[in-house]
Formats: C-alpha cells, structure tokens, sequence
C-alpha cells in the first residue's frame, strides 16, 4: 500500500486505510472541527461510478436518521463539480479503530454470541426507525479492541417495505428476497445477519439462491445448508436452530424481530458463562 497521500481541501489526510469498490478511505483531521475521521473518497473516473455516488449519498442521508453507538455515524457530505458535473464525492464518518470481523482475531463461542447480540441490538434501532440495512455481512462489521462493534456502510440501506429496481447485496449473505427483488423488511437483515452468524461459527457460507460457479465459470446448483452443529458437534443445539432459522427461505419462518434473537441469544450467552464458570471452579 502506497503511504502517498492526496491533498484534501479542508482535511489534513493522515494515512490510508482501506479501499472498497472503487473507494478509498483515508484517516483524517477535519480542519473545521479539529475531530479525526475516516473520510471515504471517490473520484469519477467512468460513467458506471455513478451508482458509487448514489451509494455514498444514500449512506449519508440514511446514517443521519441514528444516534446509537454501534452504528457509525456519517458526519458530512462534500460534492465537487467539474464542468457541470459532480467528479469527486467525499464522505466524512466517524472514526473507529477496528478490524472487521472477517479480518478479525478468532473468537470463542461466548464471544461470538456477544458480538452478535450487539449487531442485533443495533439493527432493532435501524428497524425502529423504518431502515433496513441490506449488506450484513462479516466486512461490514468492525471490532473494537475494547470488545465493541460498529455497523457500517450504509450505502445498499433503504426503507422497510421498499422494493429494489436490481439485485443489490452480497452473494454469500443475501437474503431469498433480495434476489427475486421482493419487498424488503427487517427479516431481510434477520437472513443476513444469520448468514454471518453461520459463516462465524463454521467458517462456511450459507448457499443463496445466487450460485457459486465451479471452475470452469459455469454456476454450481444449490447444495443442502447444513445446519452449524452438523459441521461441528461442540457447537451447543440451541445455538445452530437460532441460526438455521434466520435463513430460512421464506421471510415469515424467520424469527419475528431482533428483539427476539436478542432475547435468545441472551439465554445462551448466559449458560456458556455459566457453564465455563462450573468447569473453571472443578
């Protein structure tokens, strides 16, 4: 990674720290407010960056409607015209220093079921407010050195009842709806985040109805998902039930909100503590 840094009209640009679909994000100081941040960048370079522009304004608008603390925050957004035209879009969030969960440590059982009884949390305050978020997968949660979590990226979120004009989402975790370009609802986030759930307990992803294609670039057919407990015995029954039935194909066999999955997961998390507490005092 280059340690180049762009000059940026009101930011002092620290360092870069990732880059995404034709975005780069950077750590810096915003001038106005002297208040670190990620600042996320992207320059029109062909026509089809566009759709990254929509994504960047709907991440923006969509991010102003929550204050909760694992949910980033979007703080502004700055459009550059050229010619008549918008070239260059910079979108200032809140910094957290994190890995995502796909590049993260790895993590026990018990801290598995906390992380997702945060994401679950924060996704009732998004539902709450009538948004879903439609890209929850391991990428798109960070953690924190201190144990917390932080939503991100906002960019494919939309208002619950909406219907997409294409498919948007992330082939290993997007929901039947999604794909068949149906309404979208807080089960639609239900789907996604157990499919996450289920990559983080076996390594494995759940089969969607959009295939993977074998090595000859032709799609694969859709293989039986077997349930987390099937592919590791260790893990607890309850556990692999919560999460087979948050991907279940049809939207109502899914569990009713994320109040819900928090209040199970609450359950668990509470007898493997528990159960670690007798084991360590034998």
């Amino acid at each position: 990674m280059s340690n180049l840094t762009p000059e940026i009209e009101g930011f002092t640009v620290i360092s870069r720290i990732g880059v995404g679909a034709r975005t780069t994000i950077y750590l810096a100081t915003d001038l106005a407010t002297k208040q670190q941040v990620a600042l996320k960048r992207i320059v029109m370079e062909s026509p089809e960056d566009t759709r990254v522009f929509e994504q960047i304004e709907t991440e923006y608008k969509i991010s102003r409607n929550f204050d909760h603390p694992y949910l980033r925050k979007c703080h502004k957004l700055i459009k550059k015209r050229k010619k008549l035209r918008t070239n260059e879009v910079l979108l200032s969030m809140e910094m957290f220093h994190g890995t995502s969960l796909e590049d993260g440590p790895s993590l026990s059982l018990g801290d598995v079921l906390l992380v997702f009884r945060m994401i679950a949390t924060a996704l009732n305050a998004m539902h709450q407010k009538g948004y879903v978020h439609c890209d929850i997968k391991p990428n798109n949660i960070l953690f924190g050195r201190d144990g917390t979590i932080k939503i991100i990226d906002f960019g494919q979120s939309c208002k619950i009842g909406a219907i997409k004009s294409r498919i948007q989402g992330t082939p290993d975790y997007i929901a039947p709806e999604q794909v068949r370009r149906e309404h979208l609802s807080h089960r639609t986030d239900i789907f996604n985040l157990g499919a996450t759930m289920y990559w983080a307990l076996t390594g494995k992803n759940v089969p969607t109805l959009i295939p993977k294609k074998n090595e000859f670039g032709m799609p694969e057919a859709r293989k039986e998902c077997k349930t987390p407990r099937e592919i590791y015995r260790k893990i607890p029954k309850e556990v692999s039930e919560l999460v087979m039935e948050c991907v279940q194909d049809k939207p109502s066999d899914r569990p009713e909100n994320m109040s819900e999955i928090s209040a199970r997961l609450d359950v668990l998390i509470r007898e493997i503590f528990a159960n670690k507490l007798m084991n360590n005092d034998k």
